[in-house]
């Protein structure tokens, strides 16, 4: 799978990956495939895991969707993007629903991180949305990464350090996550 973090300290906001592809068994590192877990969308920096057919997928649904629909700012506006957006994967990009007989809703399959101006979000599967005050992970290195963000949380001077030290660990111990670490930051506003 991966390791794709996010991190907020004082004013700087940070977003991070690995860059290992894999499918199944077969590892595609750097230099054989160009894909990346991370995307910048008008302004707000996206990271994805999973299936790699998501980051496509997202890049062509959100990018669709009209600037009033596309609203990343709040939890509450990131819900209501990704509701109006769940049909649309269902419909154009045939995205397969179902997980479990049991579950409460229908799933879309995807996590993800958002990291913008207005601070550091997640979005679950079943479009539940996070906001999260100092750091998140997700992916298959996500216990090594949020474990090495809490350790380096008190003594890091920024974001940036809090987010590469969670990438690398997960790098380092979850065996779908490699180096070299893709890393973005950008500003709060204020």
């Amino acid at each position: 799978m991966s390791t794709v973090v996010v991190a907020r300290k004082g004013a700087s906001l940070a977003i991070a990956s690995d860059s290992l592809i894999t499918f199944g068994e077969m590892r595609l590192p750097p230099g054989y495939e160009a894909n990346t877990k991370l995307f910048n969308l008008r302004g707000h920096w996206i990271g994805a895991v999973g299936s790699t057919a998501h980051i496509p997928v997202l890049q062509q649904a959100l990018a669709a969707m009209p600037k009033e629909q596309l609203r990343l700012t709040s939890r509450s506006e990131i819900f209501e993007t990704f509701r109006v957006l769940h049909p649309l994967l269902k419909e154009r990009f045939f995205l397969n629903t179902k997980e479990h007989d049991s579950d409460p809703y229908e799933s879309s399959q995807i996590s993800i991180l958002v990291a913008n101006a207005n601070g550091i979000f997640g979005v679950e599967s079943y479009r539940e949305v996070f906001e999260f005050e100092r750091f998140w992970a997700i992916g298959s290195g996500r216990r090594y990464a949020l474990g090495s963000m809490y350790a380096t949380w008190a003594r890091a001077k920024s974001a940036r350090e809090v987010a590469d030290a969670g990438v690398r660990a997960g790098c380092e111990f979850d065996t779908s996550s490699a180096a070299p670490v893709r890393l973005h930051t950008l500003k709060m506003k204020a």
